[in-house]
């Protein structure tokens, strides 16, 4: 393109997603573009996918379509992991013209102005996944109340079911006083709260330390890193996003226990209750490990929310194994789940199982958990009726209406104007209201 326009954007999938989507926006704007929304249109279109399930392929190529009818001529470039993973595929949608892979991504505005010179009807750069083994960092920043810190990409675990490791490479993390000075720098911009994200968090670490006759190990560990930004002042609240539990130690709970920046909220994948779905998820665990993590979290914490993901399903999953998933989760001190149904995904050995769960029963077993994970985020948000809590506040879509989370992730809702926004107040919880607990502030923790 001769000289910048206008760029939209559009972010499927997980907070990793969204923060490198907003990095991503930094350069357009550096480069002279306007940033409009995705609902206005624009010369050009990025649209950050995900490839966890089939859906969310199915919502990639309705985004394209929907980008088209608001403007018929704009450029469409496609990047993430669906663009990795099938990027000739993605090629094919009527009206796409360049598709970035994972080493290419992030200098998406190189390729975008020279569109004009590029052959054929849609232009592939996406390269073997080995080519992504550096880090690029990312934050988002959108509403100044919450911010997304990417600390960590790839994975080297290999579950049976997953293509993360295919599309986004081999784990990899950001220098240690690197999140530092970007946590430093998102407070100095207003944002009042941090999620840490990345692919595999708990993995974290940067460089090695090598000891004469043993294997090289890490310097700087994940509990390294949130020691370090347990020191930023700028930020008064810390998330940590999915931790798997082998690597959620009793030391990483303790310090939350005792962090008075860190929020007590763990979400910790458990995919399955039964030790032999487990196995065939090619996991690196079993629930009885995943049971005394969960109980060790209620111990230092009993406040503490506590979410999990499940996958139902997947192939072997027998009536006798979602009993079984169903009867642990129900006894486990878990407050609210991510339920998903297991979907095939190509070249990944679950894939090629016996067995196979048929569509009409891993519905149906999706709905069952989520009535319980209703039940249990209910409950949970029962526990808490009456009590006082810290809130960050956050603009609602409802006029004369604000939203929040309790620093327990507790989903609240209050009447209040404008000037509580980005606050953190202490709100007494008054009584339930749908899938939120209704809130009156008794009084402003901080002001920024």
């Amino acid at each position: 393109m001769a000289t910048p326009g206008t760029v939209s954007f559009h972010t499927l999938g997980c907070k990793l997603n969204f923060a490198e989507s907003s990095a991503i926006r930094r350069q357009f704007e550096a480069g002279g573009y306007a940033v409009k929304s995705f609902n206005e249109g624009a010369d050009v279109c990025v649209i950050n996918t995900c490839s966890v399930t089939d859906f969310a392929d199915r919502k990639c190529r309705k985004a394209v379509r929907s980008a088209l009818r608001r403007n018929a001529e704009a450029k469409i470039v496609v990047i993430g992991c669906y663009a990795q993973l099938k990027p000739r595929e993605i090629a094919d949608i009527e009206g796409v013209d360049l598709v970035l892979g994972a080493a290419e991504k992030f200098r998406v505005l190189d390729f975008v102005e020279n569109l004009d010179k590029a052959p054929g009807k849609a232009w592939i750069n996406a390269g073997e996944v080995s080519q992504a083994n550096s880090f690029v960092e990312a934050f988002s920043f959108g509403d100044r109340t919450r911010s997304f810190l990417k600390v960590q990409d790839g994975c080297d675990y290999q579950c049976s079911f997953c293509t993360i490791p295919q599309a986004r490479g081999k784990s990899r993390s950001d220098d240690l006083q690197q999140v530092v000075r970007n946590a430093r720098k998102i407070g100095d911009m207003g944002v009042r709260e941090i999620v840490l994200t990345g692919v595999n968090i708990g993995d974290f670490g940067n460089g090695t330390l090598v000891i004469e006759g043993k294997k090289p190990k890490k310097q700087d560990l994940f509990i390294d890193l949130i020691r370090a930004l347990d020191k930023v002042d700028q930020i008064s609240r810390i998330r940590i996003s999915s931790i798997e539990p082998n690597l959620c130690t009793k030391e990483i709970i303790q310090f939350v226990a005792d962090s008075e920046r860190f929020m007590p909220h763990f979400h910790i994948p458990l995919q399955s209750g039964n030790d032999s779905q487990l196995r065939m998820m090619r996991r690196r665990y079993k629930r009885s490990l995943y049971k005394e993590r969960a109980e060790m979290i209620k111990k230092y914490m009993p406040h503490a929310c506590l979410g999990a993901d499940v996958i139902v399903g997947f192939p072997g999953e027998t009536d006798a194994h979602f009993a079984e998933t169903m009867s642990f989760i129900s006894d486990l001190p878990v407050d609210y789940l991510h339920v998903f149904t297991y979907s095939e995904r190509a070249n990944t050995p679950a894939a090629a199982m016996d067995e196979v769960v048929p569509v009409e029963l891993r519905r149906e077993r999706n709905s069952q958990l989520r009535e319980l994970s209703v039940r249990k985020r209910r409950d949970f948000y029962c526990r808490h009726l009456g009590t006082e809590r810290k809130v960050l506040i956050e603009q609602s879509k409802v006029k004369g209406q604000l939203n929040g989370f309790t620093d327990n992730y507790i989903k609240v809702i209050l009447e209040g104007g404008e000037e509580l926004i980005n606050k953190e107040c202490n709100l007494v919880l008054d009584h339930l209201h749908d899938d939120a607990v209704l809130g009156r502030v008794s009084g402003l923790v901080t002001t920024k």
